[in-house]
């Protein structure tokens, strides 16, 4: 038998909400979303939490990693925007030279994208047994609990719905696959279980799964399966940076019980199993 991996402490977070834009490759008037939530927004999050302004250096959040459940994947949203309509000359839209658009091409359009109804159960996990991590960990969750600016979901326009600390852990990556899921129970369960979505920015053979989780004809999370360019170097508004970081996918069979509805049905079930099993297993594997 395979041992499983050595627990790690870290953060849960719900990310769920009407809507979320995690943007991956916007420019000017076309602003995309990936279809997760990206390592550049939820370190951004983080941030923004702590109070740090855009200019301030993020090289210890980097540091974190961040495993992603898929709960519900949403619905793929477009919006259409206008910028700079009915507007005096002076207050148009500027060009690229720096000049003011005519009163006839003043009205610009712009297309945002949105994940409507999505639900992601999130983990931010320390690398190792470093204290400095640790303490960070918890500075994070105090922000989270009282932050210092607004957070949300991508976008300004995309606050968060209900709690989004959901708590602390010595196990993270545990109650991550045993949390209640934030969707409907398959009209038709299989008997192995339902396939959920986990991704992460390293291999995924450090999630502690258990056997009958486990799924042969779906993607192990051993291999890179892309890239994404969403590791932050700077948030500067005119210096933003970032590198490309692997991304890595990794399916199992959750079982049909822990499928928990929408709705006060799925937070009722979610407030259960943090009442009943996330502050008293700490460092177990039951």
């Amino acid at each position: 038998m395979t041992a499983l991996p050595e627990p790690e402490p870290g953060l849960l977070l719900r990310l769920t909400g009407p809507l979320q834009s995690w943007g991956l490759h916007s420019h000017f008037n076309e602003r995309d979303t990936a279809p997760f939530p990206t390592r550049s927004g939820v370190i951004g999050m983080l941030a923004s939490a702590l109070g740090r302004r855009r200019g301030q250096p993020v090289d210890d959040l980097t540091a974190l990693n961040m495993t992603v459940r898929t709960d519900r994947p949403g619905v793929l949203l477009r919006d259409l925007h206008t910028v700079g309509g009915g507007l005096p000359g002076k207050a148009t839209v500027t060009t690229a030279e720096g000049k003011k658009r005519p009163g006839d091409t003043g009205t610009l359009l712009t297309h945002r994208h949105y994940l409507a109804d999505a639900a992601f159960t999130v983990a931010i996990t320390a690398p190792g047994p470093n204290t400095e991590h640790h303490s960070l960990l918890d500075r994070c969750a105090n922000a989270l609990r009282n932050p210092q600016w607004p957070l949300h979901l991508g976008r300004r326009s995309c606050p968060p719905e209900g709690p989004l600390l959901l708590g602390q852990s010595d196990d993270t990556l545990h109650h991550l696959i045993h949390l209640p899921v934030a969707a409907r129970p398959p009209s038709t369960p299989a008997a192995a279980g339902t396939p959920v979505e986990f991704l992460a920015d390293r291999p995924l053979a450090f999630l502690p799964a258990p056997p009958h989780a486990i799924s042969e004809t779906h993607e192990d999370g051993t291999h890179a399966s892309g890239e994404l360019n969403d590791q932050p170097v700077s948030y500067h508004p005119s210096r933003r940076a970032y590198l490309a970081r692997p991304l890595y996918r990794r399916t199992l069979l959750l079982p049909h019980a822990q499928f928990a509805g929408l709705g006060t049905q799925q937070l009722n079930a979610l407030g259960r199993y943090l009442d009943t099993r996330l502050h008293t297993t700490e460092g177990s594997r039951r």
